[in-house]
């Protein structure tokens, strides 16, 4: 089926309606109507080739939420008119280690939410930005937020899990310190995560080059800092004389495995984290572009995609 979209033809072309093709919905998908994706600065990196392998006409969006319109015959875990959110990827191998401890998002066949290798025409995924996506059921979220924060709940399927992750996995817990590296559209999650946690943990969400050793130098003995934030260039090496002489770990952390983002989800629900955002219409994302790059947006854009259909 054909449905609306935004999406760009070339890196150095802005992002501009189009149609795109959604597969018929299988025995094991779920069709969703989707109401609000988040812009997160991977789609600008990926959309103007930041980042190397990015397929034409891309369509961005991984911090999607909607509501089930349709289910195969096989779906047994969602049923039409559930509220649902799809993150970063939409398939891997389930057939790794990675996939077997649920730990897909780094199994080297995951395919990200848009361009992954797929079968499906044109040969690579297509996001969220657009009004509607099909996904087996393996990676289709729940969300038990009240329908009213939906939007501000989008965010949290990239930036919320890339935090939520490796707080988890460095054992967040009361009475321990964190300090978080950059308060975007992933550090303010960071904070707010880990004020109902709390660890003595550096959380760097910096993607751009910057000094790592300004920062693990603050670092206690055995204290470790995570890097969550892809740069579009290497990144220079730190010094390891800060890591040896107080046994310090410099770390890096991707998104978090299906089961996992689900335990976030439940966690930021049954705690009343939400995201702080601003809603834009399909036709400023250009414009968020933009102020992302400046840093002129507290925290993060999210798209309202009834806004394409206009």
């Amino acid at each position: 089926m054909q449905v609306h979209a935004y999406g760009a033809h070339a890196a150095d072309k802005p992002l501009e309606p189009l149609q795109i093709n959604r597969r018929a919905t299988g025995a094991h998908d779920v069709q969703i109507d989707i109401a609000y994706c988040g812009i997160c600065h991977s789609d600008l990196h990926q959309v103007r080739s930041e980042w190397a392998g990015t397929q034409y006409p891309c369509v961005p969006g991984h911090e999607i939420v909607g509501r089930v319109t349709a289910v195969g015959g096989h779906v047994s875990k969602f049923k039409v008119g559930d509220l649902v959110g799809v993150g970063c990827m939409v398939d891997s191998c389930q057939t790794c280690s990675d996939c077997e401890e649920g730990l897909e998002n780094y199994c080297d066949n995951m395919v990200g939410t848009y361009n992954g290798k797929t079968d499906d025409a044109p040969g690579w995924t297509m996001g969220g930005y657009s009004q509607q996506i099909v996904v087996h059921e393996r990676f289709v979220l729940n969300i038990r937020h009240p329908e009213a924060d939906l939007a501000a709940v989008a965010p949290l399927l990239c930036a919320g899990i890339t935090t939520y992750s490796p707080l988890r996995h460095w054992g967040a817990g009361p009475g321990k310190k964190i300090g978080v590296v950059g308060i975007g559209g992933l550090g303010h999650m960071g904070i707010k995560i880990a004020h109902a946690k709390s660890f003595d943990l550096i959380l760097n969400t910096v993607a751009a080059p910057h000094d790592l050793d300004a920062f693990l130098g603050l670092l206690k003995r055995d204290g470790t800092m995570t890097l969550v934030g892809i740069p579009a260039e290497p990144h220079p090496s730190p010094s390891v004389v800060e890591l040896i002489m107080k046994r310090r770990s410099l770390a890096g952390s991707l998104i978090g495995g299906i089961p996992e983002t689900q335990e976030m989800l439940d966690f930021c629900a049954r705690h009343g984290i939400v995201a702080d955002i601003e809603l834009i219409r399909a036709e400023d994302i250009n414009t968020a572009y933009e102020r992302m790059l400046k840093g002129d947006v507290k925290y993060r854009f999210v798209i309202d995609n009834a806004s394409m259909a206009a």
